[in-house]
């Protein structure tokens, strides 16, 4: 139910599902921090849900807030994260709300500041604001191997968390995402990489603020639709914004806050269980690979996989998602491109664990920002075969 004053100036969405073991948490840690930071202005808290079955919905009713509470929900059957998001900006539309935030529902480390963090570069004229936080170096590997490297090399973008989950935006901005097509894949988890990829091709104003550790449900590398899923909107984005291409400086983001050390949380790793789904999904998917890669890089994939001593480096692998964007832009592999796709993926991640073994957090860190300038360093690579100079 809306509160009765429909207008509001602060919505906080927590879209979810089957998060009824913490979603009450994260509510109450939402209410304190409006009431003590934004005293003055009309807030609600609204949960984006799936029709979860496991009483996420009470959960999250049954949180004592005094900040009014609304639950709302996709049809039964209906799934994804990006419809999710797309009931969200109906509501914050309709209630007229000029700042918005979105927090996930599995955060364990979320504490009333964040939500002062969150909400007062947006109330400042910012359109949209993304997290720094200190990130197990496997946890958010589609981030680290992909969306980050690419966004800083081919958009020139040092935007570190481009699909954290926790981020805040404008009305003026939430409306661009409303009338943008929305294809299939951004209706679920693609929604996020969606959205930051219209916030910069859209020239919004942006910038980052500093959250200390994140500490949630971890995503360990995973096959599964959240792949497909995420990358398919990114080289669907990508490929139809080319002249987003041509910046020639890095534009760094401000950054609001002091920078908060904490130590990310554990995160095991099945490295073989990965390496064997990385050798498995390229022996079922190689003929396509061999069509999408150049002919150097699919010899030098094909006799590592061959042998199974998995080294794609930084460098190799810049080269390696051009040719694949490229092809997914040019040829008519498209969704086959990016199943096939995982087997180099994981490939990467295997690489990244060994290379990364004796390192601390920072040192790895310091690694996969080098993977992002070899993405920067190769950009010629993928102009040269649109003929763009």
């Amino acid at each position: 139910m809306y509160p009765k004053n429909k207008k509001i100036d602060i919505v906080v969405g927590i879209p979810s599902y089957n998060e009824a073991d913490n979603i009450e948490f994260v509510a109450k840690q939402i209410d304190l921090g409006l009431r003590k930071y934004f005293p003055k202005l009309k807030s609600a808290i609204i949960n984006v849900d799936n029709d979860s079955p496991d009483n996420t919905k009470d959960e999250f009713l049954k949180a004592k807030t005094k900040t009014p509470k609304i639950y709302i929900s996709t049809p039964k059957g209906i799934r994804g994260k990006g419809n999710n998001f797309y009931n969200l900006f109906k509501a914050a539309k309709k209630l007229q709300a000029k700042t918005i935030i979105v927090v996930d529902a599995d955060l364990k480390s979320i504490t009333p500041e964040w939500i002062s963090i969150l909400g007062k570069p947006i109330l400042n004229g910012y359109d949209y604001v993304t997290p720094l936080y200190n990130r197990h170096e496997y946890d958010g590997s589609i981030t680290n191997h992909l969306c980050y490297p690419l966004m800083y090399g081919l958009l020139n973008r040092a935007i570190r968390q481009p699909i954290a989950g926790d981020f805040s935006f404008s009305s003026n901005l939430m409306e661009y995402w409303i009338n943008k097509t929305w294809y299939q894949t951004t209706k679920h988890y693609g929604v996020d990489i969606f959205m930051t990829l219209g916030a910069i091709l859209g020239k919004f104003k942006t910038c980052q603020v500093n959250l200390g550790a994140k500490i949630h449900k971890p995503s360990a590398p995973k096959l599964g639709q959240m792949f497909s899923q995420v990358v398919g909107t990114l080289f669907k984005e990508l490929s139809a914004n080319k002249d987003g291409w041509q910046q020639k400086k890095i534009i760094k983001e401000t950054v609001f806050g002091k920078e908060k050390y904490q130590a990310p949380q554990n995160l095991s790793i099945d490295y073989k269980g990965i390496k064997a789904t990385a050798l498995y999904e390229f022996k079922i998917n190689q003929n396509i690979l061999k069509q999408a890669l150049s002919e150097e890089n699919y010899e030098k994939i094909h006799t590592m996989y061959s042998q199974q001593k998995l080294d794609i480096t930084g460098n190799l692998w810049s080269k390696i998602i051009y040719d694949l964007l490229y092809a997914f832009d040019t040829t008519d592999l498209n969704s086959n491109l990016i199943e096939a796709m995982k087997s180099l993926y994981f490939g990467r991640v295997v690489s990244f664990i060994k290379q990364s073994l004796d390192l601390d957090y920072k040192e790895s860190e310091a690694l996969l920002q080098k993977q992002a300038e070899s993405f920067l360093k190769n950009r010629s690579y993928l102009l040269k075969k649109y003929k763009i100079s």
